[in-house]
């Protein structure tokens, strides 16, 4: 810092503090740091020194206090003065935070590799990392997704074109980067990879014709559009580990064998258990987790059971109760559903038994023997509740569907239609006017299962440890609402096949950087809570070197910026300061 003078048409002298400055376009210029005032006015404050030495004496003492992290900023305004034009006053920061987990997993890294094998000249790193912070903060179309980066405080150097050609060349190394990033993320946080949870979804396209993989199928939205379908992996952290796209009109349960395959080859996993829903349990998935040291849990429609299994798991007797420790009371302890108190939601009963799996026409050809698998039926007096309280509900909307004409529309298996009938005859069998009414056989039929839970399995470890297993599924499903809501990564404006995939693959590392960032935050707040602080964190320029925090400090940031090793909510904040953070990010310290 050093002391400026200024002499005025009268004669007199005033003197200010100021420091030289570099401007976003690159030019040296300077700023006021603080007025001092006039020689008289320095006079009087200091007769023992000269107004000149006075002034070099403060600049001085500031110089000493800036370099100790005080800051002293003097900034005039006028409210009769426009702003510049195209001065850039705002910034956003959150992008910071995520990237300081993108250079920890060393995808920066990842994508140099790529970029020299490809030959391709503009940055990769730079290209991935922009998807993936603007998907997580400001998800939209690849266009305006960069535009939105512009706000950055240390915005990307790209142009549109890079982002096209940057996805052509991520899809085709889709495989290689899941595989890094498992493995560096492994260095960084615990993964238990000794369960396994895979399910499908998939994701619709604002268009009406097909190509290879846009399909029409049957969509999760029940929407009228061709779609792509994403099977994923998870493991038992709760953290993505590996997915694969198919055609929206494929099967989804032919998927899961080639993705596990290729898990346990560039994974280096064999001891495992995996765990899907019932629409992923054919007879060859769980055949293929019956070898070698792979093992399955996947529910299990009791609808769907053979007559005399049905009515094993239907009996009210035979149950027992969980989480029984050897030597309390109801340990073994048999009990009648008839007979336990169905107002108290705590507990679960259960009942078990070894079976031969029905055979396929193919293994009855073959003469295969037969799967052994162990099943698992619980009862819960909360879930009963929860099921019937559903039921009345939809009950209540066929009641308001028979005031109207003409009643059944779909053949939607869960829609309140299915309580209603259709009759063309009186009471006593005469022709009649069609009529329609509830179906009261429909709705006893159903209200038996009530309550009632399977699995199926071939592991023979503890009851207690099977249910937890699979009583974590819905975190699989988490992830995918993250995807689709608050990534709004559907629909999709991309119309070539290796973009569709790539687009995909930026979904599964945003998600993936997400959930560790929510794990080093120890799952203390909510999805939205800390997407929304990350959305919020914005600075407001001050001075050329100088700004402030344009947020409201909370736990959620604070435990951001805990999780992250940094902070960014000092009342004042240099661009030093900020240069340091973000060297600190890349050199990943």
């Amino acid at each position: 810092m050093r002391v400026k003078t200024v002499k005025s048409t009268k004669g007199s002298i005033s003197y200010s503090i100021i420091r030289d400055i570099t401007k976003p376009d690159g030019k040296r210029s300077t700023e006021i740091v603080q007025n001092l005032g006039n020689h008289e006015t320095l006079q009087q404050l200091c007769p023992e020194m000269a107004p000149m030495d006075y002034a070099r004496k403060i600049a001085r003492e500031l110089s000493e206090a800036e370099a100790k992290g005080k800051v002293t900023v003097v900034k005039e305004f006028d409210s009769e003065r426009l702003i510049e034009r195209d001065n850039q006053n705002g910034y956003d920061i959150g992008y910071l935070f995520i990237d300081k987990l993108f250079y920890e997993l060393k995808l920066d890294r990842v994508c140099t590799q790529i970029a020299q094998q490809s030959r391709i000249t503009f940055d990769l790193g730079q290209v991935l990392k922009t998807l993936v912070s603007t998907r997580i903060l400001y998800p939209s179309s690849k266009r305006h997704s960069l535009q939105l980066s512009k706000s950055y405080l240390t915005p990307p150097s790209l142009e549109l074109q890079h982002i096209y050609r940057g996805l052509d060349v991520l899809a085709e190394h889709s495989e290689r980067i899941q595989e890094a990033v498992y493995k560096n993320s492994a260095a960084l946080i615990e993964r238990d990879t000794r369960v396994l949870y895979y399910d499908c979804t998939n994701f619709f396209f604002e268009i009406e014709e097909e190509d290879d993989l846009r399909k029409y199928g049957k969509s999760k939205e029940n929407r009228p559009n061709p779609i792509v379908q994403m099977g994923l992996f998870m493991d038992g952290s709760g953290l993505p580990l590996a997915y694969t796209m198919f055609a929206g009109s494929n099967n989804e349960q032919p998927s899961l064998k080639p993705l596990e395959k290729r898990v346990i080859r560039d994974f280096n996993l064999s001891e495992l258990v995996v765990c899907t829903d019932a629409g992923l349990s054919s007879n060859a998935n769980r055949r293929f987790n019956n070898t070698h040291s792979r093992r399955y849990v996947t529910t299990q429609s009791l609808k769907k059971f053979r007559k005399p299994l049905k009515e094993w798991a239907l009996d009210k007797t035979g149950w027992q109760l969980a989480h029984t420790q050897p030597g309390d009371p109801d340990h073994r302890k048999l009990f009648n559903l008839d007979e336990i108190d169905l107002d108290d939601r705590t507990k679960t009963y259960y009942k078990e038994r070894w079976e031969p799996a029905e055979r396929t026409t193919e293994e009855k050809k073959q003469d295969i023997r037969p799967l052994e698998e162990r099943y698992i039926v619980t009862f819960s007096p909360k879930y009963k509740a929860y099921q019937a309280n559903i039921r009345e509900r939809q009950i209540d909307r066929a009641l308001k569907k028979l005031d109207q004409k003409e009643p059944l529309k779909t053949n939607n298996p869960h829609s309140p239609d299915r309580f209603i009938k259709r009759s063309s005859a009186t009471a006593e069998g005469e022709l009649a006017k069609d009529y329609y009414a509830l179906d009261q056989s429909v709705i006893d039929k159903e209200a038996q299962y009530d309550g009632f839970y399977c699995v199926a399995t071939n592991l023979e470890t503890e009851v207690e440890d099977i249910i937890a297993v699979n009583q974590r599924r819905w975190e699989i499903e988490e992830s995918f609402k993250i995807m689709k809501t608050e990534f709004k990564s559907r629909p999709i404006y991309l119309s070539k096949e290796n973009r569709i995939k790539a687009h995909f693959l930026t979904c599964f590392l945003s998600l993936l950087i997400f959930r560790m960032l929510e794990k080093r935050m120890n799952s203390q707040h909510t999805i939205c809570e800390i997407i929304q602080a990350l959305r919020g964190m914005k600075l407001t320029k001050l001075t050329e070197d100088n700004f402030l925090p344009h947020y409201t400090r909370t736990h959620v940031t604070d435990s951001i910026h805990q999780a992250s090793g940094f902070r960014t909510d000092y009342q004042l904040l240099t661009k030093k300061k900020l240069k340091t953070i973000e060297k600190n990010i890349r050199e990943r310290k």
